[in-house]
């Protein structure tokens, strides 16, 4: 009797999201991938990858939706790549939200702090006109939501993806539309100031009104992946939060004026928002790539535009090294006169700076009398 030839059955269910983890050495990395549906029976494959505890890169697999089959093969193959190179199954990581689209200008920046030094933090202390933040170690967005659609906006006003977590509990906001400012810190978006709600343009209002409104809008929402930033706004409270954010050796403190309005960019000098970093870390360029020798020389320009190197740097196991002409976060002890930094560690590549932007202006120098040793 002939043999009978049938059909595979046809594909009804797309392969579940799956997050993998590869821990070796300092390396600890997360890679999360999904089948996501497109509509008019297409899916996408999408991916978020980076440090744990950090906010991932995004991207997609499919330049344009493919049939549930393709992209299930697509899936499967891409976590096999994975898991042959040492990736394993996680359940703690970071689902993304993906998008097929490239990064979009939106036209829509922050309003970026402005340094200052332990001499003028007493005074920002004792004013009643000054409150306090944590500065929190990740990544500054804004989210931006128009009915069931929700995007992330960089600090370069480009569109990201964001969290998955979080963009289901924007969607969970009160309001049909808003433009909320906050931090990334891996799947939490911490909210500290809210631009514009269901039309109301609300950038030239003082501040303590914008934080009133987003507190009232983010507070309503039971999901922990959206929060408020805390806010200290006496006298006592700013210095118990500063003195508890140093015994956490946590990044730092900002200060903002309660009465100032939202201005885009980075003022000269002065401005409404300020911070204070306990620990420093730079954006530099990296000059040129080592990857056999797992490092990377650092460049900075000066204030007339001058390239300064600014040493080198150590990439950990596992983590790729950068290429030429990328920039890259540097977390170090302080700068000698010349630029170079003192025990620089890797932080790893910072995709939302523009290069113009990694100046010798950012640095912490060398204190008076210091050796170059540590205690």
């Amino acid at each position: 009797m002939p043999a009978t030839l049938t059909a595979a059955p046809a594909e009804t269910h797309a392969r579940p999201p799956v997050t993998l983890r590869f821990r070796a050495g300092g390396s600890d990395k997360v890679y999360a991938a999904a089948v996501e549906p497109r509509g008019n029976g297409r899916y996408a494959v999408t991916f978020a990858f980076g440090r744990r505890g950090s906010t991932l890169q995004s991207g997609t697999k499919t330049a344009a939706p493919v049939p549930l089959a393709e992209a299930n093969r697509l899936f499967d193959r891409l976590v096999s790549e994975k898991t042959a190179r040492g990736y394993t199954p996680s359940g703690d990581g970071v689902p993304f939200s993906g998008t097929d689209l490239p990064p979009r200008a939106t036209g829509v920046l922050p309003q970026l702090l402005t340094p200052v030094d332990e001499a003028e933090v007493d005074a920002l202390v004792a004013d009643a006109d000054w409150w306090a933040q944590p500065k929190l170690d990740g990544r500054r967005a804004l989210v931006r939501k128009d009915g069931e659609a929700v995007e992330g906006i960089n600090r370069s006003g480009s569109t990201i993806a964001l969290p998955t977590s979080v963009a289901d509990a924007v969607r969970q906001l009160w309001a049909d539309c808003c433009l909320l400012d906050g931090e990334l810190v891996g799947d939490v978006f911490h909210a500290f100031d809210l631009l514009d709600v269901n039309g109301d343009d609300l950038r030239h209002a003082p501040y303590a009104r914008r934080y009133a409104a987003a507190l009232d809008l983010v507070d309503a929402v039971p999901a922990d992946a959206l929060r408020y930033a805390e806010t200290a706004f006496t006298t006592s409270r700013k210095r118990e939060l500063v003195d508890r954010l140093r015994a956490q050796n946590a990044e730092g403190v900002v200060f903002k004026h309660r009465l100032a309005p939202y201005t885009p960019g980075r003022p000269v000098a002065g401005g409404s928002q300020r911070k204070l970093k306990f620990t420093a870390s730079a954006s530099c360029v990296a000059a040129r790539p080592r990857p056999g020798e797992r490092s990377v020389e650092l460049a900075l320009a000066d204030d007339g535009g001058r390239i300064v190197p600014a040493g080198r740097v150590i990439v950990p196991p596992g983590v790729p090294v950068p290429p030429a002409g990328a920039v890259v976060e540097v977390r170090y002890l302080y700068a000698f006169p010349g630029g170079s930094l003192f025990q620089p560690v890797y932080l790893g590549v910072r995709d939302d700076v523009d290069p113009a932007a990694c100046t010798t202006a950012q640095l912490k120098f060398e204190p008076a009398g210091a050796d170059g040793g540590v205690d």
